[in-house]
């Protein structure tokens, strides 16, 4: 591999690997606010060790994700100047308002939250745990406002002196059809990790911690026992199975918007996503084949749906898709000689693997809505075995989805402005780019590591008891002898 190769694998990389953690910190941040407003509602010692309990959860997540996304800050100087220099000014205005607004806006009011639980009033308390999901949530904006700029480019200027590309209007910057829906994706992919994690650690917990059964008083004439309370993670356990259900199903038709948007400004990257090298209409949806991932490759169909690609790429039935082969003809008409067809076999199954796990996981929860139904949510141990490993989906979902969407737009940097190779610094060596990789793999690694095991230790443990003083609800007013005890 050369440089250019080299230097994709390490953003890629780090990429990957900070967005794995930013979903979890949007979504537990939300569903963390949610259990925070029910404890408001009731103030019961209950709910309190619950939200603590999965409060902590989301600091060792949004501990782990600041410290990988600064890395990708660096490589934008190091690996990708010339990138940086071209779009700096576009680039610049999402970023900044990212860094001084939403992640200001979170880090600050995290902390209040954290040391507040006997310090701040109730209800500024409840703000405060609102302010850490919005901040969460405003920072992804941001950055999916410049990652969609890079996939269809509006709002700027080519200044004729310096070839670089230069802001001229931010509001096209957000009201980009390709950010909108995508940041609606964003939000349904947090909802679904949120959900996710809920979920399995709240089912782990009713596995092996189920809540105690009451005796009945066996003295003749004296009354029976009240039965025992449901474990607390049985409520968390049903939020999260809500949350999981709205983001999974929701996702179907934000994932359908996001395909026509691609066959209006990316048509090249949906063609790929089903190897679709010749122009047809109506077109099927290949559920599985073999083959095909070059042109001069006649591909094995196994499975068709008639039309069903029309429908995802159109939103009609007889919809027409353009082929990978007319449209790398077009482009070297456009933009001069080269191949501008991207990795098809990763875009083919990119693309199933997030649409059959999403499948998946929407059949998982009407399992879960059925049991709930019944009542027997809580009792379900092979329900709750699988709910356990329900996390997996998500993670192996984002990546997929990233890699969709990021190798779908190659070979360009910059839709239709910048080829992936000319934003390369072209200082330093393929051997350079090799060691800062391994050193990267082998820190990012070790922190993945670390954060499994804080993560799983933390979920498995019982819920803590607190002091009788702690476990008051805390009262409109500051308390008056405040603890900074976490």
């Amino acid at each position: 591999m050369d440089q250019l190769d080299l230097a994709r694998i390490q953003f890629a990389t780090t990429s990957i690997y900070h967005f794995l953690f930013v979903p979890i910190t949007m979504g537990m941040a939300i569903l963390v606010a949610v259990l925070h407003t029910r404890w408001f509602r009731k103030g019961t010692p209950e709910l309190r060790r619950i939200l603590r309990f999965f409060g902590g959860l989301m600091l060792i997540s949004i501990s782990v994700g600041v410290v990988t996304g600064l890395v990708q800050e660096f490589q934008f100087g190091l690996n990708w100047s010339a990138y940086s220099r071209f779009v700096g000014d576009v680039f610049g205005a999402p970023l900044a308002m990212e860094g001084l607004a939403a992640f200001f806006l979170e880090s600050t009011f995290l902390g209040l939250w954290l040391f507040g639980f006997n310090v701040l009033s109730r209800r500024i308390h409840l703000f405060t745990a609102w302010m850490v999901a919005v901040g969460a949530c405003l920072s992804a904006l941001f950055i999916i406002a410049a990652n969609s700029w890079m996939q269809n480019p509006r709002g700027y200027t080519i200044n004729p002196d310096n070839g670089r590309a230069e802001l001229t209007s931010i509001g096209e910057v957000f009201s980009n059809p390709v950010f909108i829906w995508g940041y609606i994706h964003v939000l349904l992919v947090a909802l679904i990790f949120g959900g996710g994690m809920l979920l399995a650690v709240s089912a782990w917990q009713l596995r092996r911690r189920p809540a105690p059964q009451a005796t009945p008083d066996a003295a003749v004439g004296s009354d029976p026992v009240a039965p025992a309370a449901p474990s607390p993670f049985l409520a968390t356990a049903k939020l999260g199975l809500l949350a999981l259900l709205i983001g999974s199903v929701l996702q179907f038709h934000v994932g359908g918007q996001l395909g026509i948007n691609e066959t209006t400004y990316q048509p090249m990257k949906i063609a790929a996503a089903e190897a679709n090298w010749t122009t047809c209409q109506p077109c099927s949806f290949s559920m599985l084949q073999i083959g095909g991932w070059t042109a001069d490759d006649p591909p094995t169909k196994i499975i068709e749906i008639p039309h069903l690609l029309s429908l995802l790429a159109t939103g009609t039935w007889n919809g027409e898709v353009q082929g990978l082969t007319p449209l790398n003809e077009q482009s070297q008409q456009q933009y001069g000689p080269g191949d501008y067809v991207p990795n098809v076999f990763i875009q083919y199954w990119s693309m199933r693997v997030m649409a059959y796990l999403a499948t998946l996981v929407a059949l998982f929860c009407v399992w879960g809505l059925w049991l709930w139904w019944r009542k027997k949510l809580a009792t379900s141990r092979v329900f709750l075995w699988v709910a356990s490993w329900i996390m997996v989906t998500p993670f192996l979902m984002a990546t997929a989805g990233w890699l969709l969407t990021e190798s779908g737009r190659q070979p360009w940097i910059v839709q239709g402005l910048m080829l992936t190779k000319d934003g390369l610094s072209g200082s330093g060596s393929a051997a350079q780019i090799v060691i800062s990789l391994s050193i990267v793999v082998v820190l990012y690694t070790t922190l993945g590591v670390i954060a499994a095991i804080l993560l799983l230790k933390h979920a498995r443990r019982p819920l803590p008891r607190e002091s009788a003083e702690n476990e008051q609800p805390p009262a409109d007013t500051a308390a008056p002898t405040p603890s900074l005890t976490y």
